[in-house]
């Protein structure tokens, strides 16, 4: 029962790490929170799913061409809409970002409709492993596997190429980055289409691990994403790992002693409590003003 449980809580828990790596990198360089984010979730599903559906490809190429549209889009997004408030007040970018997500999910529902859509049982055939006392799904383990190997290649990213460190020499002092030679526009661009990315590979792990995608289904999850970066530590990654899957293996196990009807907000719960006791969250670091 606790194996069944703590398996259900990674695989929930991996999506919403994936979506809070989005909001996590675009705070840590340019402190803006990309509420827009869990709109490019949305439309990373409905990607995947025309692509399965209409153009016949199979998951693991719907899920490359969601993450390559929703690259474009999040780039896109940061050009129109939040490039040219990037020297305004931080209320002028969190309006632009609100208005964002309501465009995007009002485009979503003219065009697709306001019913919830499904994948087809074809795209990814679904088995029962069975471990002792625990029904584990095929699903389950390749929801685990894609996040575990995108977090890995975004880690490398980061930490051992070029562009990953001209983001954390941006991360540090923007103005700085900029004097010692750090095309900046383009390390935003950069941050933007990948945290884009990550959410769209989340998306079609979602959709197809629930079997329903809808105009609206970015909206909690964006928001219980965005708890899950601040319960690690807005700006840090590792945070943004450990905050979705610590929620997804909270809300799962809440629904199972049964407060089925409070899993939203378990996730919130969770965050007051450890803000309390630790305002920076549980990876990240207090940031000292210079003056």
């Amino acid at each position: 029962m606790i194996l069944q449980q703590l398996i259900n809580g990674i695989a929930l828990g991996s999506t919403y790490a994936l979506i809070a790596l989005g909001y996590t990198m675009v705070y840590g360089i340019i402190t803006l929170i990309n509420f827009a984010h869990g709109e490019i979730f949305m439309v990373g599903a409905f990607v995947g799913l025309l692509m399965v559906e209409y153009f016949k490809m199979n998951l693991f190429l719907a899920l490359a061409a969601s993450m390559g549209f929703c690259m474009i889009l999040g780039m896109v997004i940061e050009y129109i809409a939040y490039r040219p408030l990037r020297r305004s007040s931080r209320l002028s970018a969190l309006i632009s970002a609100i208005g964002v997500s309501i465009f995007l999910s009002s485009l979503a529902m003219m065009v697709f409709g306001a019913n919830a859509k499904g994948f087809p049982e074809s795209a990814f055939p679904s088995h029962q492993i069975h471990i002792g006392s625990a029904d584990i799904s095929t699903l389950q383990l390749l929801i685990i596997g894609v996040a575990a190997l995108l977090m890995l290649a975004l880690e490398f990213i980061v930490q051992k190429t070029k562009i990953g460190k001209a983001m954390r020499a941006t991360s540090e002092d923007y103005n700085t980055a900029a004097l010692m030679g750090i095309n900046v526009n383009f390390v935003i661009s950069f941050t933007f289409a990948l945290g884009s990315a990550l959410a769209a590979a989340g998306g079609v792990l979602v959709g197809v691990l629930f079997n329903s995608v809808s105009f609206n289904m970015g909206l909690m999850a964006g928001l219980k994403a965005f708890a899950a970066a601040v319960l690690g530590g807005i700006g840090s990654i590792p945070g943004a790992m450990l905050g979705g899957l610590l929620l997804g293996v909270a809300e799962v196990f809440g629904v199972a002693i049964g407060y089925s009807s409070y899993r939203d907000a378990i996730a919130f719960a969770i965050l007051v409590l450890v803000l309390l006791v630790r305002p920076t969250g549980l990876l990240g670091q207090k940031i000292q003003k210079k003056v």
